[in-house]
């Protein structure tokens, strides 16, 4: 939060990039898909909060709402700007006309798209609660994305190093913060005619009581994590490695798998979900067991998903935008349920709202809303 004010009116108010940081940190966009687009689509990091609105899709619905409440930040699930922008024209382009309305009244845009989904707590997460399940956990979850960093540091400094690192994400694995290892050792060096050693003299062969620290880093935060580590170590000329990782990052993943708080039956299970999800229709084939009871999910398009629910042992498997030949290779394997890509993503504005109004609860100046309407542009006919 801002910070030119002493501690005791600390929290007056919140600029655009601090409550961006915070967002960022919670869902980091570096674990979003490559080709997408999220974080500050529009708007200044140097603004000032006024209230805040959350939607899935941003439309002039949306727009016309936020401006009635005075809402200058929107938060968006699916991003306002996908494809490189060549032209703004007002006059026909849907969304050049919607950035020149953003633009006009001063309201900043956010998204938080695929990095949304892969986070505990994101999307995912917040469908299975909303189904009720236990014991969630990630369906599959994401690999090769950490280094190993391996440092060597005299004793004396360890603690400060290690602070130092852990203070910008370094040592995160699961539930546990400032994980690492430590091993002792002893370092040799000599410094030339112009080194400035911190232990021994220069021209000389030295020995010293050195502590191996190991630690494990997301690779978005890997630059700040050894710039942290060069100006918190006391050599001149710091030795340290880093080594790419093969494994699986259990802090990420796509899609979560938990159980039923009571297992039913099938007819029962999707008239359960219809209710949940608030949609009265759904397309699923038929599985393996009349009996529900460990389900996977996946909000918006999981369909790529499919095999990990079979191998998983999941009875049902619910997402969206599954193909027809999906089907057809997932009958008889798994019940599998489409029930849309708003109703499957529409709740994680929950987990959002939580989290806004964690970081703005000293202060009852900005207010968070979320979108009332509804911004599916999917209608179903009933006759």
């Amino acid at each position: 939060m801002h910070s030119n004010f002493k501690e005791c009116i600390f929290f007056i108010y919140m600029l655009v990039g601090e409550l961006t940081k915070y967002l960022d940190d919670w869902a980091p966009p570096g674990v979003a898909w490559e080709r997408d687009n999220v974080g500050l689509l529009v708007g200044s990091s140097r603004q000032k909060v006024n209230n805040v609105m959350l939607c899935l899709e941003l439309n002039q619905k949306v727009i016309n709402a936020a401006l009635k409440i005075n809402c200058n930040f929107i938060f968006t699930h699916h991003p306002l700007i996908f494809n490189p922008i060549k032209k703004l024209n007002f006059e026909i382009d849907r969304t050049s006309k919607l950035i020149e309305i953003l633009i006009k009244n001063n309201i900043s845009v956010y998204c938080a798209h695929t990095n949304l989904d892969s986070i505990k707590n994101g999307v995912s997460f917040e469908l299975a609660k909303t189904i009720q399940l236990k014991n969630i956990s990630f369906l599959e979850l994401e690999e090769a994305n950490q280094y190993k960093v391996v440092v060597f540091i005299p004793a004396d400094y360890v603690d400060e190093v290690s602070n130092a690192v852990f203070k910008f994400g370094a040592g995160v694995i699961g539930e546990y913060s400032n994980c690492s290892f430590r091993l002792n050792g002893e370092g040799t060096f000599k410094g030339s005619n112009i080194s400035k050693p911190t232990v021994g003299k220069k021209n000389k062969f030295e020995k010293v009581n050195e502590i191996r620290l190991e630690f494990i880093i997301d690779e978005w935060k890997l630059d700040n994590v050894i710039t942290a580590l060069l100006n918190a170590h006391p050599y001149e000329e710091p030795a340290y490695d880093i080594y790419p990782l093969k494994n699986k990052n259990v802090n990420y993943g796509a899609g979560t798998i938990g159980n039923l708080i009571k297992p039913m039956n099938k007819k029962a299970f999707l008239a359960f979900i219809s209710k949940k999800l608030k949609i009265e229709i759904l397309k699923y084939c038929d599985g393996k067991k009349n009996i529900i009871n460990k389900v996977a999910v996946c909000g918006g398009a999981g369909f790529e998903l499919i095999n990990h629910a079979i191998d998983s042992g999941a009875d049902a498997f619910i997402t969206s935008d599954i193909k027809y030949h999906s089907y057809q290779d997932a009958e008889s394997k798994i019940l599998l349920i489409d029930a849309g890509h708003y109703n499957t993503e529409i709740f994680s504005l929950n987990s959002v709202l939580g989290k806004i109004k964690k970081v703005i609860s000293s202060t009852d100046k900005i207010k968070v809303f979320k979108y009332s309407g509804n911004t599916n542009p999917i209608k179903f006919y009933k006759q």
